[in-house]
This record gives C-alpha cells, structure tokens and sequence, in this order.
C-alpha cells in the first residue's frame, strides 16, 4: 500500500513491513514516510483548508466512504483481523462501527450551526445585532492506536471533515493498512487533494514533524500515555484532544443480576484479548456473593476460546507481538510473586496469553492502578457500596466505571460518585456507542470523542456584531 499524500498515491525509498502479530506471516508492506513527506503533506493540508466545502459535500464525501466500506464489508474486516489483534467476529463488528460513525459524521455536519446573540442586553448597544457561527480549525493531525485501527480512524477523520478541516492520519506502523483504506474510500468519494491524507512511518520521526509544526493547529490522538505526555510538552500553542488509557472498575452488589454480569464483564474483560482502553481489569465484588460470582467468572474465562483470528468459532486472539505478551506474562508472575492467588490462565505461547484472573492482591499493586492492556482481571472483594466506590477511585486514570445492580438508589449514587467519563449501569465498562461523548478524566486524557462532541472540538465559535 502506499501513502496519499497531496492526492497522489507515493511510495518512499524506504519500507515497513506490516506482520500478522499470529505468526509473524507478512500481511503488506507501506512506505516509510520522512519528515519532507510530512512536511508537504502539512503544506497540502494547509492550502486544502483554505477550501471551504459547502455542507452538502462534506456529507456526500462521508457518506460515499461509508457506502464503499460496507459495500467491502469482508474486506475490510479481514485487512483488521489480519494486520491486528482482532478475531474475524470483533474486526466485522468494528467495520459496522465505522459505517455508522462516518454517516454519524455526516448527520452532524447538517446540525453544524450557531445563534444569533443580543447584542441590546447591555445598554447602549440599542443599534448592534449579530450571531456566532462555527468555522473549522483548520489542518488536524490524527495519530491513531493499533488496537481500532479502522473505527477510531474514522472517530478523527469523520467530524475533522464533517468540520470543513483538513486531516493528516498518521497511523500506529504495526496496523496502518485498515486507516489507509479508508482514506483510500474518502479519496474515491471525492475529497478534494490534501483534505485527507496519510503518512506512515515511526512517531518519532514523521508524527513529531506533525504534532510540532505550528500550522497543524490541533492533534487528536489515542495511545499512550507518556507518548500523550511528550505530544503535550513539544505541540506548542494548539488544540489538543487526548485519550490516554485506563484502569477500568466494575462494582457488582448483592443485588445484581449475576449470570449477566458475568457474561458481560467476561466479555469486557477478554475483547482483543484486553488490549482496549475500556478492558475490565478491576472487579469488585460484594461480599455476600462474591464466591458465586468468581466461580461463574472463572468459568466463563475458561470457556473463552483462543486461537486462529480468522477462525469463526475463536472468541480471542493475540496480542500486539510476542513483546507484549512477555510484558504481560511478567505482570502476572510478578503478582503472583507478590502473593496475589491465580484462579486461571497465567500462561503465554508466543503473543498469546491466556485469559487470565487473579485475586487477593493489594489494592496498591500495579495491576490495581496502571493499566495492563491485556486479557488480565483482578477479583476483589468488598462489604460496603462507598468502600467500593473508593476503591474503584483509586487510580490515577478515569475513563469508565460500571455498576451492576437491581438498585437505582445504589446505581444513583454509584454514577455520583464514581469519577469518570462514564458510568455503565448494568454494562460493563466496554460499552460504548460512536454517538455519547466519550473521554476520561485525570490521566485518561482530554477532551472527548463520539462525533458530536468531537466535531465541537475541531470547530470553533467566530462572532460576527454589526452596528
């Protein structure tokens, strides 16, 4: 593949190849972009944003891309489940996430509009009327993660057009074929040259020419956290959007409905086998059922099946590569070692690991507070709701919680005083749909996604007064 880059499809003199992290088979190769592609990139996107696109071609842009990608349905979800972590039934999954969220985008860009203001309500200004509208902000760059590397492309991409921007999608070089593609589908639907382009190659070279130079006047970025931390010291004066991780809590009362509780936090614990940001790594359990509901977690992990990502019948695949999965095997005998109890799995072949449970560690372990970003999940036990709710605040991230329960006066104040973005009832911390606003507090990040309330980050407000 190849990267789009002032509307023409380039090669470089270097290479990257893009490995199945399975069995290390060659998927693709794409180009390692420098920084004087980057460079002109940025120039293309700048004069493209002097464009501005009436609102009916924004749509029939976005709209066009997502005909032409559920049109490949299969495709696409075989280029995710190939180049990622994903299984063949979670990459089909995050295809159909990503249809809707560009025709989300679309929608959005009809209800892009501002107010008029009362200028009058000050005396003196009798002869003074106007209105705010939106305007973009101008060229986004959009640094992306491996693990959506179709669907969270699209969560940048889709409101930076829907908001008359031009964008430069820069994509994590293990899993760059999925966001290609679907600047390929936006290209095809008629963007016009340098609105949407794509560099590939390392951050520290083509993403830092991108997150520094001052005529990129915003970054949306999804990764890590100290790579979200340098992005913040070197952009200089500019927006940013960020979502950093987490550590995600899921309390469960005496009272909830265990059997899907269980199901649910199995799911949300072991989808792409933990490696996403809303992976249930905390559970908490009320005392009184607590044994019942570690026996049926237990045995839902157990059942979990893992193997070939293109298999129908698999419910998990590997991770990222081979180094990944040794960083979390030592987690874990490194809990282990400290005294924490292993209910199941705990074992690696190659990038695999096993989906894996743990109780009696301290709540000030690393596994309690930092973010594993693997299929691992921590039991823990408790007698009183606002112990819990402690508990589960214990951490310096805040993306999402949940609560399971039959109580609405305990989910009520468990949504009060859990601190974060968002609080799940009766869900576990993985749902999500591309319409709620979506981000963290603390280390989480800042701002938020889902279309809506990114497009408002990537506009912003200009008041016009007339006297």
């Amino acid at each position: 593949m190849r990267m789009l880059i002032d509307g023409q499809w380039r090669t470089a003199e270097e290479s990257v190849e893009v490995l199945d992290p399975q069995d290390g088979s060659l998927v693709d190769v794409v180009p390692l972009g420098s920084v004087a592609d980057m460079r002109t990139a940025i120039t293309a996107a700048a004069r493209a944003a002097e464009i501005r696109l009436p609102i009916h071609e924004r749509m029939r842009i976005l709209g066009g891309a997502a005909d032409r990608i559920a049109s490949e349905a299969e495709s696409y979800a075989v280029t995710i489940a190939r180049e990622g972590v994903k299984t063949i039934r979670e990459a089909r999954l995050e295809v159909t996430r990503c249809v809707e969220t560009l025709r989300l985008s679309a929608e959005e860009a009809r209800r892009l509009h501002g107010e008029t203001v009362n200028f009058d309500q000050r005396a003196g200004n009798e002869g003074r009327f106007g209105y705010w509208v939106r305007e973009p902000v101008g060229v986004i760059g959009a640094i992306t993660p491996f693990n959506d590397p179709l669907n969270l492309v699209a969560h940048k991409i889709g409101p930076a057009v829907a908001g008359g921007n031009a964008v430069i999608l820069k994509p994590d070089s293990k899993t760059p074929l999925s966001g290609i593609r679907l600047v390929e589908a936006l290209h095809d639907a008629g963007a016009p040259a340098g609105t949407v382009q794509v560099v590939t190659g390392p951050g520290r070279r083509v993403g830092k020419t991108l997150t520094t130079d001052p005529r990129v006047r915003m970054i949306s970025f999804t990764g890590g956290l100290q790579a979200g931390e340098e992005i913040v010291r070197e952009a200089g004066l500019k927006k940013i959007s960020m979502e950093l991780g987490s550590n995600c809590p899921v309390i469960v009362m005496d009272d909830a409905q265990l059997d899907a509780a269980a199901d649910a936090c199995v799911s949300g614990a072991f989808w792409a086998a933990g490696q996403n940001c809303l992976h249930v790594q905390r559970l908490l359990v009320h005392e009184d059922v607590y044994d019942v509901f570690r026996a049926r977690f237990v045995r839902g992990a157990e059942a979990y099946v893992v193997g070939d990502k293109l298999d129908e019948r698999s419910d998990m695949g590997p991770l990222i590569d081979e180094r990944a999965a040794i960083r979390v095997e030592t987690a874990i005998r490194s809990a282990v070692g400290a005294g924490a109890t292993l209910l199941t799995g705990g074992t690696r072949e190659g990038a695999f690991v096993a989906p894996t449970v743990l109780e009696g560690m301290s709540s000030i372990a690393p596994l309690s507070c930092e973010e594993i970003y693997g299929p691992v999940t921590v039991l823990y036990r408790f007698a009183d709701l606002e112990a819990a709710i402690k508990q589960a605040n214990a951490t310096d991230y805040g993306l999402q919680a949940a609560v399971f329960t039959s109580s609405l006066a305990t989910a009520r104040r468990a949504a009060e005083g859990l601190d974060f973005g968002g609080v799940m009832i009766n869900d576990s911390t993985d749902f999500r749909i591309d319409a709620m606003p979506f981000g963290g507090r603390k280390r989480s990040g800042l701002g938020r996604e889902g279309v809506r309330f990114a497009l408002e980050e990537m506009t912003e407000p200009k008041v016009v007064c007339f006297s």
